[in-house]
């Protein structure tokens, strides 16, 4: 019988994975380079397979390496899972985070059965509102935590996510053919309505705005029902759908982050634990094969480009 992987080579592992770096990720895990070296050759050893190859300074991760990263960080978080299970000095308190509804939806089943296993003392306090909202109540110390929609200019956050946002329209319908697009965005502060409304500018293709709304509801509605074109990010297609690319017209969009904002706290050490499980979460989140009928599959496939995601419903504010 093999013996088991070691976990602190598997930490190891991710940190390179996660700075891009043997040098960076040594000053994390307090090792000499030359000690973090010795423990991937260890790995690869163990695994049969080369895990990293050069690119430029730089180390990626080869197809085995990129196969292993999504069970290493499984393993580590059992791992730790297990041992707060024991811990008689488990973190307890109250925590406030705040996330769009959208977001809520697609992401907070995961985060928060995640979460409450390893931390049953903690409690949750989810404040729903759109991003710009939750940024001002980060910076007044209303929120610890809040998970949103990446912009440079709104703040820093930390992007724990990637995903291709695209061009979206009714499976059943010609809406895209039409000569002046009827679109449906979220509100003006909205960043995928900016970069749409770019794209369509640069184009020179002429659109109209018939609905502007905050509610997914509204805005899927309005897709699903052939009135109109929107932008969505890859995790946010359902069935229906169908999405658009050049070959229809449209120009590329900027890929869609998705951030994470830190409030000051006097909780430090829970914030930490929750910001990990949403990092974890939202790597551990997969997309299923669609079907080519429902108009999805070209998203899925050809499209599949940042981390992974499921088909829901998300208008990014």
């Amino acid at each position: 019988m093999k013996p088991p992987l070691d976990l602190d080579q598997l930490q190891t592992f991710i940190t390179i994975a996660d700075t891009g770096s043997f040098t960076r990720a040594a000053e994390e895990v307090h090792r000499t380079q030359s000690a973090v070296s010795m423990q991937m050759r260890r790995l690869e050893e163990r695994i049969g397979k080369p895990l990293f190859e050069k690119e430029g300074r730089s180390n990626r991760l080869t197809e085995e390496g990129e196969r292993l990263l999504s069970y290493a960080r499984r393993l580590l978080y059992l791992n730790r899972e297990t041992l707060a299970a024991f811990d008689d000095q488990r973190l307890e308190g109250t925590i406030r985070i705040g996330t769009p509804d959208d977001y809520a939806d697609r992401f907070l089943p995961e985060i928060m059965a995640r979460f409450s296993r390893s931390n049953p003392r903690v409690e949750l306090t989810v404040v729903c509102e759109p991003t710009p909202g939750l940024v001002d109540q980060i910076k007044r110390g209303q929120l610890d935590i809040a998970l949103v929609t990446h912009n440079d200019a709104r703040g820093q956050s930390e992007v724990v996510r990637r995903e291709p946002l695209l061009w979206v329209g009714s499976v059943n319908h010609a809406t895209h053919e039409q000569e002046v697009l009827p679109m449906a965005f979220g509100r003006p502060t909205c960043v995928w309505r900016r970069a749409a409304c770019d794209v369509l500018d640069g184009m020179n293709r002429e659109y109209r705005i018939l609905f502007t709304s905050f509610s997914a509801t509204v805005i899927t509605a309005a897709v699903l029902s052939g009135l109109a074109i929107s932008v969505l990010p890859e995790c946010a297609l359902r069935p229906g759908m169908r999405v658009l690319g050049e070959a229809d017209g449209f120009g590329p969009l900027p890929d869609c982050r998705i951030g994470l904002m830190r409030g000051q706290t006097d909780q430090p050490e829970i914030v930490d634990a929750l910001a990990r499980h949403i990092a974890e979460s939202l790597d551990n989140i997969s997309v299923p094969a669609l079907d080519d009928a429902t108009g999805l599959g070209f998203g899925a496939q050809a499209l599949g480009r940042g981390r992974r995601g499921t088909a829901t419903i998300l208008p990014g504010w």
